[in-house]
């Protein structure tokens, strides 16, 4: 059916059909008025989210710069949705970004910094991406690089042009930065400071509730919570693998192929003689002949090389017509002229005269062509193998860019077409947690993730020896899912969630029990159920510095930072309930005045202070041009994104 279509749109008829179509979609566009509506195409709350100084930055901007976000997200956690990035923060990250790209922007053009196009035409030629076969920058490569990761031209001139503008402007804050010996002395005893403390956890296993839930409380839950439960996209895919063994007869050579390349071969197959020799090169003709004569009458022949000043070097498996090629055919006639064991008669070369004794000659008898049959025909297969696969791929390329479908290619090769789904963009099976796509499908997984509706592609694999061939068949968007076929997880997670309110709530009264001059043992007893007990911390910065290469507990991290005799709430994560952090006591230790700790925090220091100066330099840029956001247009982005 498909197929009909296609092939109907490209006759006059069918183009007459779709062109008259085209009008009126047109005319519909025309009729309502579309570019005057906020409800087709627009934003509720106006175009803009932000304005820079005079820099304004649009809703098309923001949504742009949150789609981005989001595929950095995806190259980590390819089963991201976009309502977990915006859960995340990631829209205002993605704002944040988007005004200091706008206040750099900005306050250079009101300093009169600017990056020329001979500028940006450096940076990209020197980027490795965008460099040919031949190593050097190749416009072809350079299209078809901004094609894959959908960027214009401008796009990417403009974002070189504001990093070369970053260069300029907040390299030479943040260059040279170093700290004052004090500072770096006091940050060095840190090193040596103890914390004395307790930790306790409050499970919010323990607080969720126990007994049966109310259906109206769970649903009620889901209705406020629907983007907790979106299920990401998921794609049915279709795909086929096809080897030499797709090319049948088409692989074996014929007797007229094997006879050719017999004929081509002659010489490899005629009757071959190789020596060793051990020669000696001399400058002369006359020396040369007396070497001969004294090895003739009974000398040793690397002797009389030695009395000479020099050493006769021998050499293995010599063939003639290479010997003609690097010295001379008058070595070589001298050298396949004389008997094994005997001396040469002296040959010139332009390296000088050649003398040399026959240590072993070596004959290979000629072969027929019914003798080396099988190795010609072995080879040719393997030739023809390769080259016909590669010949049939780029047949069916060429059917599929002309409308073929992978039923129809399948058909033809007498592939057997399989199917297999729905899957996530990690290459999970959505139905079977555990389950994953064929190894065949992993390498096309990030292709099958952009790719439309039956629009089949094919990939070679395995070093070109196979190639697979493949489409997505189906593809459900993410959304959230019906609260019939996931009320286990709701009321799961109604539990949890339950359970972490309760687990704070009993934080914050152990919290105050332990101002209150409790101990952290007694304000955890006291609590109606039954929880873990406190675990003691007795550790320096030096213990917690040594953990540097694995990662330090956040309840950990939180003692290190508070001041002596507080006590704070931490959440834990995943809805495991919330830590109680006490700090009981702060002890700082001593440090000589030349301990090599106070240079490594002068080194460590001095790169973490001039990020702190570009940091500071980047606010004030955003200070002087001001900075206005509206929020009502923020929102509302934020609300396509998330598909309210």
């Amino acid at each position: 059916m498909f197929q009909f279509f296609r092939n109907f749109f490209k006759t006059k008829l069918g183009l007459a059909i779709a062109l008259a179509f085209l009008g009126l979609i047109a005319l519909a566009f025309a009729s309502a008025d579309v570019s005057s509506t906020g409800t087709f195409g627009g934003i509720a709350g106006g175009d803009r989210v932000a304005v820079v100084g005079d820099e304004k930055i649009s809703t098309a901007d923001l949504i742009q710069g949150a789609n981005n976000g989001l595929d950095r997200v995806r190259q980590d956690q390819p089963t991201a949705t976009m309502q977990a990035f915006l859960r995340g923060g990631g829209l205002d990250s993605a704002l944040e970004a988007l005004i200091s790209r706008a206040a750099l922007k900005e306050y250079a053009q009101r300093y009169g910094l600017r990056a020329g196009d001979n500028l940006v035409n450096s940076e990209i030629r020197m980027i490795p991406a965008f460099r040919g076969p031949d190593g050097n920058f190749s416009e072809d490569t350079y299209r078809q690089a901004l094609a894959l990761q959908r960027l214009s031209d401008a796009d990417v001139r403009e974002d070189l042009g504001i990093g070369l503008l970053s260069q300029q402007m907040l390299l030479p804050a943040s260059f040279g930065a170093t700290v004052p010996d004090k500072f770096a002395y006091r940050y060095a005893q840190l090193f040596k400071e103890r914390r004395e403390g307790s930790i306790a956890l409050l499970p919010a296993a323990t607080y969720a509730p126990s007994g049966a839930a109310d259906p109206k409380v769970l649903r009620a839950y889901y209705d406020a919570n629907r983007d907790a439960f979106v299920r990401p996209e998921r794609r049915t895919i279709r795909y086929a693998t096809f080897d030499a063994a797709a090319l049948g007869d088409r692989a074996e050579p014929t007797d007229a192929e094997i006879a050719a390349r017999y004929e081509r071969d002659a010489e490899q197959y005629a009757a071959a003689e190789t020596r060793d020799v051990t020669q000696l090169i001399v400058p002369t003709e006359a020396a040369a002949k007396s070497i001969r004569d004294r090895v003739a009458g009974g000398a040793s022949f690397e002797q009389v090389a030695r009395e000479a000043g020099l050493r006769a070097s021998p050499v293995v498996d010599v063939v003639r017509e290479g010997l003609a090629s690097q010295a001379s055919p008058a070595v070589a006639a001298a050298y396949f002229s004389t008997e094994r064991g005997a001396m040469t008669t002296p040959a010139r070369s332009p390296l000088g005269w050649h003398v040399a004794r026959i240590d072993a000659v070596e004959t290979t008898p000629a072969r027929s062509l019914s003798q080396v049959r099988g190795d010609i025909t072995d080879t040719l297969r393997a030739e023809k193998r390769v080259r016909g696969l590669a010949d049939l791929a780029s047949e069916i390329e060429e059917q599929l860019g002309n409308g073929a479908t992978l039923s129809e290619v399948g058909e033809e090769l007498g592939l057997e077409l399989e199917t297999v789904g729905p899957v996530l963009a990690n290459g999970q099976l959505f139905d079977e947690p555990r389950g994953t796509v064929p190894e065949v499908l992993q390498p096309a997984l990030a292709t099958l993730f952009q790719m439309e509706v039956e629009e089949p592609e094919i990939a070679p694999i395995e070093s070109g020896q196979t190639y697979l061939v493949y489409e997505v068949d189906d593809i459900t968007p993410a959304a959230v899912a019906p609260y019939a076929q996931i009320a286990d997880a709701v009321e799961a997670r109604w539990r949890a969630t339950e359970g972490m309110k309760a687990a704070q709530a009993a934080a914050d009264r152990v919290i105050a029990r332990v101002r209150s001059g409790k101990t952290m043992a007694a304000a955890l007893a006291e609590e109606e159920r039954r929880v873990p007990p406190a675990q003691s911390v007795d550790m320096t910065r030096e213990d917690l510095a040594r953990q540097r290469e694995q990662r330090i507990p956040p309840p950990i991290a939180l003692l290190f930072s508070m001041a002596e005799g507080t006590t704070k709430r931490l959440e834990a994560g995943n809805n495991a309930g919330f830590f109680v952090v006490d700090v009981d006591d702060i002890t700082m230790g001593e440090i000589a005045g030349d301990d090599p700790l106070i240079a490594q925090a002068t080194r460590q220091m001095g790169p973490l202070l001039g990020e702190e100066y570009a940091e500071q330099f980047s606010r004030a840029m955003r200070e002087e041009l001001g900075v206005s956001r509206n929020a009502t247009a923020i929102e509302a982005v934020r609300a396509q994104l998330s598909g309210n």
